[in-house]
């Protein structure tokens, strides 16, 4: 249970006298800093689990029960709740809420795939709706333990009278005894003896029961059984012990399940890792490849077990080592796990779609913070439960709190919905049982759906198979509860459907108004376009091929090393995409640009060309072929293979030119995120760097030294890059205590936020005289928190970890100056920070904003300004959960605009001040 958690159980349990209680008190009461409760109370208001009183102090109460209606229940928190644990999820709903104490259940799969988990989390929906009461028992019971033994089994189930067998000495409780008013769990029920079957159903018919050896006296118990078998039911129990049991559940093997599910299981078991030893842990990419693609004999049991293998041995390295941090790669993984990556030619597609823009090195927080990864919106959606509609929705509310117009929002919806669709449509069971659907979905919707296809297989001259069947189910029992609730339904790209699927779109029209006849409904034109992609499914099932890809040339000296090194790219991701040309050692440089810009003008299809090159002139082919092809040119030079296949992957993926260029430039590096343990006292750092960290990385660590020497707390560490991934893990943690202003080395290691110098700069160029800058940038800037600090400034900023606000606004204030081209005095840039950080504190507490004089006429003058603004405080608003106007926003704009060293006015006031 995580520290929110224990915030609203303390609600629950405060027993004033409703008025609600203040984040103080509360902070007193739980022993927590009163900045982190408040940050915990906001979170909660978000859930709408909490609502918060307006008033001096402002008060936080547990949100009445009509606000909690909508929360998302146990069972929907599984992963897979919308996709392929979507019919067990609704059966056991249904089973859970029979009245009047629920239907007993079977829960039927294969070993691993989590039955006696779904069992819990019946029990846990079962005291969430009130089925059974907060304190209700849970009685797991495991018939395979005494197998060899039927009396010792029943004994333990029923109880047994004193004298019953020899041992028996005294009269002793059964576990169905203990379970009432409760859930009874047996797993392996199939290890039950036929004895012990008949006895059940004895109890399911009558309600009670005699324990073993007795008699006379009865015991009644009013107990949910649910059971859970791998075996077939049919080979292995009696007829007359599942006739009794009317609910049957199924639960699909992990080869069932998408990858997308697989991916957010391998999340969950490695954040509960991470937690148990409260460190992050670290997952190189391939790792996470071969977790994701490696034949995982027993399920979801054995991909938990593997992970915790994988783990448990990058602990040891952790240890053994005194790194600083645990890093999962293919050295920690179990063998069978590793053979994982070798699946990746055939698969590679899904992969790029679930992981797109996904970095090298993923981290997995202790912190009850979710998988740091870049899926798209619909995936989160997914891991949440939410259905097709509601993607939809979120996405629509997501584009406009980030500022995006309608056009642009109906533009993005529009790519969007046809990629969740072909995702929808793929991750539907290959085959499935017609009752079950029938009972999570209406009889009058399945026999309608099924004449409806029928007609439209006459009229389109086409067949469905079980998915269309299948899918179109689901959907349409969702859209007719949204349709008889008034809920409105949107397609954001209904003409393009229509035009694209003429033919299905008349036929969808005429279904349409059999469905309204036959269900009493009436289907919307919206609902029509979704037909319409379900008639028109088979377009969506194949897969999106196509070319338009970022192109990718590798240059290099030598005989062969450019095509060997595009022959390995294009082998291992399956595409030949990495196209070479070798420069042989006596060639000119003028005949190999002119071979470059041919080969550029033939493999060029619009998306640009990203050039791979070793040294030399060659890096400076880039921007004389832009010149004089036309076409966008980057190039990356001191390549090797890996970045070769790192450009192949992301091309392929559908990114663009400069997303494959930043990319191929970090090969592996996370986000330094911007927020991670920055205090008041953090120590300022100079990473110098080369391959072994003892020669040239000493040598720049001196020299750096030597003409800082008359600043302060300045620490300069040498480091080695011999190993990439260890480098960038070595990064990430020293930046949790260190604010890195620069690093210099022997290679290139260009790291986002982080500026870099090359040994050149400082040994024959400018760059110590720039590393100063920057240092004495850095240290003004903590003169200035110290100030602060000072100034008590905590007084008026309430609430709030001051420092770490102070760092997140100046973050904000250097990307509004690069953003808007700016030159901004230190002194404005002080102002401004003061001036935001007390804005922040005021709209917290919900503080009246300052008007600002024509406010509208200002921001028609200066749109674009405000709209970077407005994007560049973002993150801020949705952080403190506050909305700053457009009043405060223009303030903001002007202080910037009015301020610029580098407009016309600002120079002439300086050029008149030199005069003077």
């Amino acid at each position: 249970m995580g520290k929110v958690d224990d915030i609203y159980n303390v609600l629950l349990e405060w027993k004033a006298s409703g008025n609600g209680i203040s984040a103080s008190e509360l902070s007193e009461r739980v022993g927590l800093d009163r900045t982190n409760v408040s940050r915990y109370l906001n979170q909660l208001c978000n859930d709408k689990l909490v609502e918060k009183i307006n008033g001096r102090p402002v008060l936080y109460r547990p949100a009445k029960k009509e606000m909690l209606k909508n929360k998302a229940s146990s069972l929907d928190m599984i992963v897979g709740a919308d996709r392929s644990l979507q019919v067990p999820i609704q059966q056991a709903k249904a089973a859970v809420l029979y009245p009047p104490r629920g239907l007993h259940t079977l829960i039927l799969g294969e070993t691993g795939v989590g039955k006696s988990m779904f069992a819990e989390v019946m029990y846990q929906f079962a005291r969430e709706t009130k089925m059974i009461a907060e304190d209700a028992p849970f009685i797991r019971f495991n018939c395979a333990d005494y197998a060899d033994n039927p009396q010792l089994v029943m004994a333990q189930i029923f109880g047994v009278k004193k004298g019953a067998y020899s041992g028996a000495e005294s009269d002793r409780d059964g576990l169905l005894k203990k379970a009432d008013q409760g859930i009874f769990f047996l797993d392996e029920v199939h290890r039950l003896s036929p004895q012990g079957q008949e006895m059940l159903f004895t109890f399911i018919d009558k309600g009670y029961f005699r324990p073993l050896g007795e008699t006379g006296q009865l015991v009644y118990a009013e107990v949910q059984l649910i059971a859970a078998t791998t075996e077939d039911p049919q080979s292995h129990l009696l007829k007359t012990f599942t006739r009794r049991i009317p609910m049957t559940i199924t639960l699909p093997s992990l080869n069932e399940r998408s990858l997308e599910e697989r991916y957010f299981l391998i999340g969950k078991f490695i954040r509960s890792e991470a937690k148990r030893l409260e460190k992050d842990i670290y997952v190189q990419y391939n790792a996470l490849i071969s977790l994701l693609l490696y034949d995982c004999p027993n399920n979801i049991g054995q991909l938990k077990s593997d992970i915790q293998l994988a783990c448990a041995k990058a602990f040891l390295r952790y240890k053994s080592e005194n790194r600083s941090y645990i890093l999962i790669d293919q050295a920690e993984l179990h063998a069978r796990v590793k053979r994982g990556i070798l699946n990746l030619q055939e698969r590679r597609t899904e992969i790029n779609t679930l992981l797109t823009q996904t970095e090298d090195i993923l981290v997995f927080s202790h912190q009850d913070k979710p998988v740091e990864r870049k899926l798209c919106i619909e995936a989160e959606a997914a891991e949440k439960g939410a259905y097709f509609y509601d993607i939809i929705e979120s996405k629509l509310e997501y584009l406009k709190k980030r500022g995006f117009t309608e056009p642009e929002i109906h533009e993005l919806l529009n790519v969007d919905i046809e990629s969740y669709f072909r995702k929808y449509i793929s991750d539907l069971p290959e085959k499935f049982r017609k009752e079950e659907i029938a009972k999570v979905v209406d009889m009058k919707i399945v026999n309608a759906v099924e004449e409806v296809l029928a007609y439209a297989e006459e009229q389109l001259n086409r067949e469905y198979d079980e998915k269309v069947y299948y899918g179109l189910a689901l959907h349409l029992n969702k859209s007719i509860e949204r349709i008889r609730a008034g809920t409105y339904i949107y397609h954001p790209q209904l003409d393009k459907i229509r035009k694209q699927s003429a033919d299905e779109f008349l036929v969808a029209i005429k279904i349409a108004k059999m469905i309204d006849m036959k269900l009493d409904v009436e289907i919307p034109l919206d609902e029509i376009g979704y037909l319409t992609m379900f008639l028109a499914s088979s377009v969506y099932q194949r897969e999106n091929k196509h070319n338009q890809w970022v192109q990718v040339l590798v240059i290099m000296h030598g005989h062969a090393t450019a095509s060997s090194m595009a022959q390995v790219a294009n082998h291992l991701l399956g595409e030949k995409h990495a196209h070479s040309l070798d420069m042989v050692l006596n060639m000119k440089v003028e005949k190999m640009y002119e071979q470059a810009k041919e080969k550029i003008l033939e493999i060029h299809n619009g998306k640009g060309v990203l050039l791979l090159v070793d040294m030399g002139s060659l890096s400076n082919f880039a921007d004389m072929l832009t010149e004089d092809t036309g076409i966008p040119v980057k190039c990356i030079d001191m390549v090797s293979t890996p970045v070769v296949i790192e450009a192949c992957r992301k091309a392929l993926a559908g990114c663009e030119l400069s997303e494959v260029y930043r990319s191929c430039q970090e090969l592996g590096l996370y986000r330094i995120q911007r927020h991670t343990a920055k205090k008041i006292e953090q120590e300022l750092l100079i990473i110098t760097a080369c391959f072994t960290g003892e020669g040239a990385a000493l040598h720049l660590k001196e020299l750096i030294g030597q003409s800082l020497k008359s600043q302060e707390q300045i620490q300069i560490k040498a480091m080695d890059i011999l190993d990439h991934n260890d480098f960038l893990c070595r990064i990430q943690e020293l930046s949790k205590h260190h604010r890195i202003i620069a690093i210099v080395g022997t290679v290139n290691v260009p790291l986002e936020k982080i500026p870099s110098f090359s040994a050149s700069d400082v040994l024959a160029g400018d760059g110590l005289d720039r590393i100063a800058q920057l240092v004495q940038k850095e240290q003004e800037y903590v003169k200035i928190k110290r100030s602060l600090k000072k100034m008590s400034l905590k007084k008026y900023v309430r609430g709030m970890d001051v420092e770490e606000l102070f760092d997140e606004v100046r973050e904000i204030i250097d990307e509004l100056e690069k953003r808007l081209n700016l030159s901004l005095p230190g002194d404005v840039k002080i102002g401004m920070l003061l001036h935001i950080g007390f804005l922040v504190d005021k709209l917290v507490h919900q503080g009246k904003a300052t008007v600002f004089v024509n406010v509208a006429e200002y921001k028609r003058q200066h749109t674009q300004e405000f709209k970077i603004a407005q994007q560049s405080f973002k993150e801020l608003e949705e952080r403190y959960q506050i909305k700053m106007t457009e009043d405060e926003i223009a303030y903001i704009v002007k202080m910037c605009l009015e301020n610029d060293l580098g407009s016309d006015k600002q120079n002439a006031m300086l050029e008149m001040d030199h005069t003077v």
